[in-house]
């Protein structure tokens, strides 16, 4: 096996992916559609749960990992839905499927772009988030469990927004596609994070923990092998 030549091979392809990573990036930078849109969806959703939970501070405890990751899903879900629409828009989604590298390397370039805006709202919102609810969230174990839980959930995400990105109802048709797929990711990580929140032993955790990882494995691996076939439909 000549690995002189698969070298460059690896290098040109991740050097594509970052070129469409920075491309994402410096848009968003001029723009701030995406981030900016997030971040407030978040902030409100956050408010109003606080609000509205705050006569039945049993409820608000029990919970609190819920409100969580339905503030994180309905973000993500925004920035998503704008992340194949936007080069769809601007006339542009033609043009990077034709550049010279492989399709593959434009989904990872998304996902990766997307999973950067997501996490920037998220590391905003997680300080807000244990102010307003007098709980603390930076704990090492539960933040492993939103990176992998947020992962797995873009991952999906991206792969449906190429497949949807050329419907007319996009908007509407991702979420439907989109939320049965995640269930069991979006499940796994609401009992694996309750789980930290509430001090129980690790043993407890594992089974939701082990599922999200799993589940992230799985969807990347379908992404891989299917994402070329979407595309081109």
């Amino acid at each position: 096996m000549d690995t002189t030549t698969e070298r460059p091979q690896v290098t040109g392809f991740w050097r594509a992916v970052a070129a469409i990573v920075w491309k994402d990036l410096t848009v968003e930078l001029r723009n701030r559609e995406v981030i900016s849109g997030m971040l407030v969806f978040s902030l409100l959703v956050v408010l109003i749960f606080n609000f509205a939970l705050d006569l039945d501070r049993n409820a608000q405890e029990n919970l609190i990992a819920g409100v969580l990751w339905v503030t994180f899903v309905f973000a993500a879900t925004l920035g998503i839905n704008r992340t194949f629409a936007a080069e769809q828009d601007r006339n542009s989604l033609d043009g990077l499927l034709l550049a010279p590298v492989d399709r593959i390397v434009l989904y990872f370039g998304k996902l990766f772009s997307l999973l950067i805006f997501v996490l920037v709202v998220e590391i905003i919102i997680i300080p807000v988030f244990s102010v307003l609810y007098n709980v603390n969230l930076i704990n090492p174990l539960l933040l492993v469990v939103v990176l992998l839980g947020t992962l797995g959930y873009v991952v999906v995400g991206t792969l449906l927004a190429a497949m949807a990105v050329h419907t007319r109802a996009r908007e509407v048709m991702l979420p439907i596609l989109l939320f049965p797929v995640t269930l069991p990711v979006l499940l796994a990580s609401v009992q694996a994070s309750e789980a930290i929140l509430s001090g129980l032993a690790w043993g407890r955790v594992a089974g939701p923990f082990n599922l999200v990882a799993a589940y992230d494995i799985t969807f990347l691996a379908i992404a891989y092998m299917t994402f070329d076939y979407l595309v081109e439909e």
